[in-house]
């Protein structure tokens, strides 16, 4: 991984659909952290971020940068002791856009959202992306952020960032959700609709929102990455965090090194078949709006 290759890769662990399912993420000098070793910014000057990609377009394994866990890889959710997926709501399948999180953000738990009036949801910040390509999961893809929804998911403030990769055909075209209306019509309803109803067939109540549901346009979502920005700073600097910040960043109070962090990828089994299936996964379920 040397010269003008790829700045990331990632290796994959235990076997995927399963709870011992991980993926790491190297960098050109070994194991990094995706969450605290990849810079927000893709440029700053022209705010665009880096988005990770933890689950790809069409896709309904929940899966999510584990925040407790050593170098932070990417994990499947675990719902009754089981993997997490997601249920089909007619008429999507599973995501209906590459689905990730901004690195170096932390909606801190602590801090009630005077907007919203709800606290933050202890993760990264979360980002759809919009464009034409199914992602990989674990892909680092540059992004312009377009809008930002608050859902509020039992209680907590759970900004879901609208966004598109800076390779798309079309990102030059789009700057707002007037530009998102027009070159994909209906994907912002289709996105509240989404996040309004996705736990309703695991028996949930329909999510809600601040701001009545509407999106908040872009500048003011730069706002929120950036508090989030500072939120992460705080959490890395504390002395014992209840989620794992360790880093080979210069300045992080938790320092770890690259051997050691070859030795904790060792500890995990090695790459296996992938488990099975639940049986309802590909089951449609209709949802009357």
């Amino acid at each position: 991984m040397a010269g003008d290759g790829p700045k990331y890769s990632v290796e994959e662990r235990g076997s995927i659909y399963s709870l011992d399912y991980r993926l790491f993420f190297k960098g050109r000098n070994g194991y990094i952290s995706p969450w605290h070793d990849i810079p927000l910014f893709a440029d700053e000057a022209a705010k665009t971020y880096n988005m990770i990609v933890e689950i790809p377009r069409w896709t309904n394994a929940k899966m999510e940068i584990a925040t407790k866990d050593p170098l932070n890889p990417i994990k499947q959710d675990e719902k009754k002791g089981l993997p997490r997926f997601v249920h089909n709501i007619f008429p999507h399948r599973g995501y209906i856009w590459n689905y990730g999180a901004l690195p170096q953000t932390w909606e801190d738990p602590n801090h009630t959202v005077p907007e919203t009036g709800a606290k933050g949801d202890n993760d990264p910040i979360d980002v759809v992306e919009i464009g034409s390509v199914v992602r990989k999961r674990g892909e680092v893809v540059p992004v312009k952020v377009l809008a930002t929804l608050a859902l509020l998911d039992e209680g907590e403030t759970d900004w879901k960032l609208v966004a598109i990769a800076l390779d798309d055909p079309l990102a030059d075209k789009l700057s707002n959700t007037a530009d998102v209306e027009k070159h994909f019509p209906g994907l912002l309803q289709a996105t509240f609709d989404w996040f309004k109803h996705y736990k309703i067939p695991a028996g949930k109540p329909a999510n809600e929102f601040a701001f009545n549901g509407d999106y908040k346009e872009a500048d003011f979502a730069h706002k929120v990455i950036a508090q989030t920005h500072e939120f992460w700073k705080k959490l890395m600097a504390e002395p014992t965090p209840k989620l794992n910040t360790q880093s080979v960043l210069p300045d992080a109070v938790h320092q770890t090194t690259y051997e050691a962090r070859i030795e904790e990828v060792q500890k995990q089994p090695a790459l296996g078949q992938p488990a099975n299936l639940p049986g309802d996964v590909d089951k449609w379920h209709f949802i009357k709006f």
